[in-house]
């Protein structure tokens, strides 16, 4: 792999999206995997969600910093 000095900052963007749709992914496994119980923790299936929201938002500014600006 790349140092990164001698990445771009889009290739640098790509490697933190994929990270973080990774998180995301495993985040949803978690949850499903939580709710799948009797009685799942509510506090904690909320705060999951809440950083599964969180992450998705994250992937979204990046996805648009990695999209170029087409004038129309």
């Amino acid at each position: 792999m790349k140092s990164s000095e001698n990445m771009s900052k889009n290739d640098v963007l790509r490697v933190k999206l994929e990270v973080l749709k990774r998180e995301h992914r495993d985040l949803d496994e978690a949850i499903a995997a939580l709710q799948e119980k009797s009685a799942p923790d509510q506090l904690t299936l909320r705060r999951l969600k809440k950083q599964k929201l969180s992450l998705k938002d994250r992937i979204a500014v990046l996805e648009d910093e990695l999209t170029p600006d087409i004038i129309a």
